[in-house]
């Protein structure tokens, strides 16, 4: 347990301020007292951490959602949605096309309005009885995605506009600024449907530095970094030769951690191979640079190799400089800012053949696949979540979270609610990818206590009033926001190891 707990504690020993990464917001703010993290975590096996009953919800989108999408479904039979018996609510959850708004089928043939007049009474509950331009603008919303899944653009157009007039991304509601997002990413999909052309420029400079800042401000990608980390080292225990593939490295803020644990353990220091990817050869380097000058720091031997290709476009593995005897991890954080892997199951294929000792995924709870439709029911419930979570940490009007919203949510809901998901293509994307692994011939690794116990350090950095959760579930680790599971970390590996 001692170990576990030093990939989180003690990372900070080494690191001076005037690093260019923000370390001492990136790591620093792991360090709990002894006794804190060791009454917290007696029981871990069983602990999951719910927000209190006492817990006051606020009046936006996320609950309104949550509502509306829990009355559709109790329409539906009673074996197509076991909704109420999870612990929480996912995309997953529902089957393709059951969240109970319109079938494929009917999107196929005819629109089909959204009944404003049944929703006002679910909404009641969320305490806000006099808000009635919340009510017309998701309502509107809703019928806008319905016109679009149809074809019927001039009726998008129409109301796209209407809801560019009434929703700011300003707004101190977090319903407000959810629905000026999408508005904008269903502007963005008439436009492209009527012109036939699909292709976003990403400026990746800004990206990472608002990814940055959202690790930052919430426990989302501290969560991803540091559970990843936790079943990395325990599969690299007693290798002398270690080798990571990150399949979408960014600054790397995620590796200082695991080298300094795997610097100070006791049969020594491994040597350490780094193969990070990316698409900009420049911030690659500028990455190598820093990993590099940690681990000297450290005293730890160290190699980096940067790639620029996504991990789908691996012609020959040879680019990845695989060397045998190595004890290989394969670590994919997912988001939906770019697409950062290429073709599913060219990116399944290459994995198949790595044969890696650990496999970490850390996915969204959100579904990248399926109709148009789909998409936006999920996503719309996910980013209500995630807008709410925001606002109950910091106020409406802070830099940091419009930075935030700004340059990372409102690229994802962008990409998401494009024809292809986050690679705008065409190409059909996995629902689930821990779902595909398991059918395509590899073991899921449950995640240890110790992983469980990062995460709950992670949390006791968020005050429990402010309604995140986390549950291990089928040997994952989810965390949530007020029962809504947004991150769920998993471990997997193949038949037979490196």
């Amino acid at each position: 347990m001692r170990a576990g707990f030093d990939v989180v504690q003690g990372a900070l020993e080494l690191i001076q301020p005037h690093e260019q990464w923000d370390y001492n917001n990136t790591l620093g703010a792991y360090v709990t007292s002894t006794a804190t993290t060791s009454s917290s975590l007696n029981g871990f096996s069983d602990y999951s951490s719910k927000a209190p009953a006492n817990i006051e919800r606020p009046n936006e989108l996320s609950e309104w959602v949550e509502h509306v999408t829990k009355t559709l479904v109790e329409d539906l039979p009673h074996q197509e949605s076991n909704l109420e018996d999870q612990s929480f609510h996912t995309d997953a959850t529902l089957p393709a096309a059951n969240y109970g708004v319109v079938s494929p089928d009917v999107c196929e043939t005819r629109p089909r309005k959204i009944p404003r007049g049944n929703w006002s009474d679910d909404v009641r509950s969320c305490g806000d009885q006099g808000n009635n331009k919340g009510l017309n603008l998701i309502a509107l919303l809703f019928e806008c995605a319905v016109a679009i899944s149809v074809d019927n653009l001039g009726e998008a157009h129409r109301m796209v506009l209407e809801l560019t007039q009434m929703a700011s991304p300003y707004s101190p509601s977090c319903g407000e600024r959810v629905v000026a997002y999408f508005a904008k990413a269903m502007a963005s999909r008439v436009v492209n449907s009527w012109l036939g052309v699909c292709s976003p420029l990403t400026n990746h400079k800004l990206i990472h530095g608002a990814f940055q800042v959202f690790n930052n401000i919430s426990p989302f990608v501290k969560f991803a970094h540091f559970t990843s980390n936790q079943a990395i080292l325990e599969a690299f225990q007693r290798r002398e030769r270690v080798h990571i593939v990150d399949l979408d490295i960014m600054q790397g803020l995620q590796w200082p951690a695991l080298f300094h644990i795997l610097a100070t353990r006791m049969e020594g220091p491994p040597h350490v191979r780094m193969t990070g990817m990316g698409t900009s050869m420049e911030l690659l380097v500028e990455t190598g640079k820093q990993l590099l000058n940690f681990a000297k720091r450290l005293g730890m031997s160290f190699e980096f190799h940067p790639v620029v290709k996504k991990f789908g476009d691996v012609a020959d593995l040879s680019m990845l400089q695989i060397r045998r005897g190595d004890a290989l991890a394969v670590h994919w954080l997912q988001h939906s800012l770019y697409d950062a892997t290429g073709t599913d199951w060219k990116t399944m294929r290459l994995l198949q053949e790595l044969n890696p000792r650990i496999i970490t995924l850390v996915e969204q709870d959100i579904s990248h696949g399926g109709s148009f439709l789909d998409r936006f029911v999920g996503s719309l419930h996910y980013y209500s979540a995630i807008f709410d979570a925001l606002g109950a940490f910091l106020p409406s009007d802070d830099n940091s979270r419009h930075r935030v919203e700004h340059s990372l949510i409102h690229r994802e809901i962008n990409n998401v609610l494009a024809v292809g998901g986050p690679g705008r293509s065409g190409e059909d994307k996995f629902r689930v990818w821990r779902s595909e692994l398991g059918r395509n011939g590899f073991l899921q690794v449950p995640m240890s206590g110790n992983s469980l116990a990062q995460g709950q350090l992670i949390l006791n950095m968020f005050p429990p009033t402010h309604g995140y959760t986390l549950g291990q579930v089928d040997g994952t680790l989810r965390l949530g926001w007020k029962e809504t599971a947004l991150y769920t970390a998993s471990a997997w590996t193949c038949h037979v190891s490196r």
